[in-house]
């Protein structure tokens, strides 16, 4: 496989999390999460291509910046996502407290 295409399936990986990124600051979840599986898809495709490359040095700087940008972006995301998730834990929690007292105390 040529040098080209791995820096391209590099670039397309890096715009894949920048939507991922995006969707998340929208808490679009339905788009996060169709986004996330053609990452998954992209990634298991990339994989066997990316071991048998062999990069000239420009190639592979190019392709650490295309990995540091992808890097930073996923932490992005999941610091993100694990605000909702807490925020939605604390949801779900409160309404189990709910629960519980209407149940213990009768109530409407």
């Amino acid at each position: 496989m040529s040098r080209s295409q791995v820096i391209s399936n590099y670039e397309s990986l890096s715009v894949l999390t920048e939507q991922m990124r995006e969707a998340v600051m929208r808490e679009d979840w339905d788009q996060l999460i169709g986004l996330e599986q053609q990452c998954s898809r992209h990634v298991a495709a990339m994989k066997p291509v990316d071991a048998a490359a062999v990069l000239d040095e420009p190639s592979r700087q190019i392709k650490i910046q295309l990995i540091k940008k992808i890097l930073a972006d996923d932490a992005d995301i999941r610091s993100r996502t694990m605000e909702w998730m807490g925020q939605l834990q604390r949801i779900i929690q409160s309404n189990r407290q709910e629960q519980r007292l209407q149940h213990k105390y009768g109530g409407t």
